[in-house]
Formats: structure tokens, sequence, C-alpha cells
């Protein structure tokens, strides 16, 4: 059975970004709650900036797919608008 501390010592590489976000969201109140040593804010820290720099990389990645999504569509729009235009003029 894994544990809250299981998966917070677990690579963050391999979280999905949903898990990442959430892990991330609870080491960030265990800080701003405080009452831990200067060690174990440090280790938390720490493992905070590698969740946040793998929901990054997750949102980069939808960004991108995003884009190129966006810019498949608008090569059809641009032609629509194009055929548009043509009519317009004559």
């Amino acid at each position: 059975m894994t544990s809250k501390t299981d998966e917070a010592t677990g690579p963050a590489d391999a979280l999905g970004y949903e898990q990442a976000r959430d892990e991330l969201i609870e080491v960030v109140r265990r800080l701003e709650t405080g009452g831990t040593t200067l060690e174990e804010s440090l280790a938390l820290w720490e493992r905070g900036e590698e969740l946040a720099k793998v929901c990054r990389r997750w949102l980069d990645g939808a960004r991108a797919r995003l884009d190129a999504a966006l810019a498949g569509g608008d090569g059809d729009s641009d032609s629509d608008s194009d055929s548009d235009q043509d009519g317009d003029d004559a």
C-alpha cells in the first residue's frame, strides 16, 4: 500500500499532471502551515521545485498540442476567408 510519504519520495517525472499538481498543493500547504524543521522545510521546497517542473512540462506539452491543432485549423480557416474575400471583390 502506498502512503503520502511514499508518493512524496517517488520520482516526480513518473507523475501525471494532476498527481504532480495535487502533491505540489500539499507541499505548499505544509510549508505555509509551518511547524517543520529547517531540514524538512528544505526537503519540501526541493520536492516542490521538482513537482513544479513536472507541471510546467505537462502544461508546455499541452500548449504545444493546442498550438499545433490551432495551426492545422488556421490553414482551413484562411482558405475559407480567402474565398470569401475573393467573392467580395467580384
